[in-house]
């Protein structure tokens, strides 16, 4: 197969799973509306994830929280039309699947079928197993997530690295092959040592894809509000900021303001 044709394949659970097997590092950034994920798309990220930190960056909560399954479901469906490459997957909201099955499964379904997203991401190890695996049995592809989970924020009391100590680290370990086990196609760390999430990638024989958890895993997530310098005021170790785009923004807008008020803007060129 042709580097170019494999460029514009379609990425799906399993060629996230052939990316691993022969080394090939994942791309994946967060899009939460039409526009911004087109260009994602177009710029050939492998994956897109609508996630649950549109709390923060869209919605301005201070946690991710708040965020509700019928916003989760508007941004997604939006980000799933914009997306031909990538694949799109889409955090399931706080409340929507922790300690009732049965809802989980029912909000899963509406996600996939309002959307048209690829797959779910959840958060939780053995805590999430019953909801996890229901879902599964629909036939819906689930994501994990372990390490620092921001829906538990209101229990860990801060942002701390998480796994720092040896109990945590071996429950880590444990969720992840549970998860693996039962039949998750992939695996989010957040915040963990980057010792810790290069063993869990070695064991896993599903992708695990890291934010704030080293190189030694087999791909990287990012918010792209942060990475593109949207926002200014998180600055975890982890991040790299690819860009300034707010100077950027605000730049133009002023010289719009200015060009308005002196009457520059519009010119002969620029009105019928």
């Amino acid at each position: 197969m042709s580097v170019h044709h494999e460029n514009l394949r379609k990425v799906t659970t399993q060629r996230l799973l052939e990316m691993k097997l022969r080394g090939e590092k994942i791309s994946m950034l967060t899009a939460y509306d039409f526009t911004m994920a087109q260009i994602v798309d177009l710029s050939g990220i492998d994956v897109v994830l609508v996630g649950d930190s549109a709390s923060n960056v869209v919605c301005g909560n201070r946690t991710t929280l708040p965020i509700t399954l019928n916003q989760m479901i508007f941004m997604s469906e939006s980000v799933a039309k914009a997306v031909k490459r990538a694949l799109v997957a889409v955090d399931m909201p706080f409340g929507s699947y922790q300690g009732n099955s049965r809802e989980a499964l029912a909000s899963a379904i509406r996600i996939m079928k309002e959307t048209h997203g690829d797959c779910l991401k959840m958060e939780g190890g053995e805590e999430i197993m019953e909801s996890v695996k229901r879902i599964l049995c629909a036939g819906i592809p689930v994501m994990g997530h372990l390490g620092l989970m921001p829906q538990s924020i209101n229990k860990y009391g801060s942002y701390a690295v998480r796994a720092m100590d040896g109990e945590e680290a071996e429950k880590l370990l444990r969720d992840a092959h549970l998860l693996e086990e039962a039949g998750c196609f992939a695996l989010v760390l957040e915040k963990i040592p980057a010792k810790l999430a290069k063993r869990v990638a070695s064991e896993l024989r599903i992708p695990v894809i890291g934010i704030g958890a080293g190189n030694g895993v087999d791909g990287q997530v990012l918010v792209l509000h942060d990475m593109l310098g949207l926002t200014q005021d998180f600055s975890p170790r982890f991040l790299r900021r690819y860009a300034d785009l707010k100077s950027v923004m605000t730049k133009a807008i002023g010289q719009y303001i200015d060009d308005v008020k002196s009457g520059d803007f519009p010119n002969e060129r620029e009105q019928y």
